[in-house]
């Protein structure tokens, strides 16, 4: 994955910036953001999952055809600039939460895009039925059957996490339907010196959180958060065992706590939207059961820009 990726013209290592201040504040020696506001000319992670995918589903199957994914912004985007790049149409559907602002943004790279008046479990059912067999659906959750494209996608990840050179005591990472985080799993044990790894997600979108606590995959119903990115109601298939056994804590964090959070990234020069800034969020909820000193590295995972 890392040679396709640098064989990209747009490709650079994205920056990992310290921010003293929280450090001071967390109580620890380094805080470090993983900036991920401008990766491969988008401004968010998600095309290092997308385009990966794209690359070995279009190896297995050449030919001109559509590709097909549902999305809460980012991922539907990344998808419709490698469709676009490559000369193929793009459908991409959304629930009816996702702001304008990203839908006009998924516009603007060529795509066709279908607003679901439902959630964004919904939208990946009718992305799926819509694919059917003829269709290259570029899914970044899994569920039975639909396992391939999904790991493709989260492997795609693993670049980013291979850019971190500085080793850590601790990495922060959003949750959604887990992909991110499952990636951050799968690359930290197989390293020596693993980090504990803390999950973040949104209070109104708990998935992982929900079904760690119940022992199983659990789907539940989501409400509208600015944490748009992170709003899924059903956790990957893939990720789910891999989280459970993987995760060190979870924590779930309010929509004011996020913004709070983008903001206080803002002053130490880190462009990052609620979904992003969750990390640090979660950390500040989590920091007091956490064992951290003043020598502790803590790498949080910033995984899209402001809007």
């Amino acid at each position: 994955m890392l040679a396709f990726h640098q064989s990209l013209p747009a490709y650079r290592p994205t920056p990992l910036t310290p921010v003293p201040a929280l450090a001071a504040e967390l109580g620890v020696g380094r805080v470090l953001v993983k900036d991920e506001s401008s990766r491969l000319g988008l401004p968010a992670f998600k095309a290092l999952g997308a385009w990966w995918a794209i690359h070995r589903k279009l190896r297995e199957r050449p030919g001109p055809a559509e590709l097909v994914t549902a999305t809460d912004g980012n991922h539907g985007r990344a998808v419709a600039r490698r469709a676009s790049m490559l000369s193929l149409p793009a459908q991409i559907f959304v629930p009816d939460v996702v702001p304008e602002s990203a839908i006009a943004a998924i516009r603007s790279e060529g795509a066709m895009v279908t607003v679901v008046p439902d959630s964004y479990d919904a939208a990946v059912a009718e992305a799926a039925a819509y694919a059917g067999d003829d269709r290259l659906l570029i899914q970044d959750s899994a569920w039975p059957g639909y396992e391939v494209v999904p790991q493709w996608i989260v492997d795609g990840y693993s670049t980013l996490f291979r850019e971190i050179e500085e080793p850590a005591d601790l990495v922060v990472v959003p949750m959604g339907v887990g992909s991110i985080a499952q990636a951050a799993v799968t690359h930290y044990r197989s390293t020596d010196a693993a980090p504990m790894l803390l999950g973040v997600e949104p209070e109104a979108a708990s998935c992982v959180t929900t079904s760690l606590l119940a022992g199983e995959l659990t789907s539940i119903p989501t409400s509208k958060t600015v944490m748009g990115g992170l709003n899924c109601g059903t956790p990957s298939a893939l990720a789910w065992p891999v989280l459970q056994a993987g995760l060190d804590h979870a924590v779930t964090v309010s929509d004011d706590a996020a913004l709070q959070a983008s903001a206080d990234l803002a002053a130490g020069g880190i462009t990052s939207g609620p979904s992003g800034a969750a990390t640090l969020a979660g950390l500040r909820a989590a920091r007091s059961r956490l064992p951290l000193d003043g020598t502790s590295t803590v790498v949080l995972i910033s995984t899209a820009a402001a809007s």
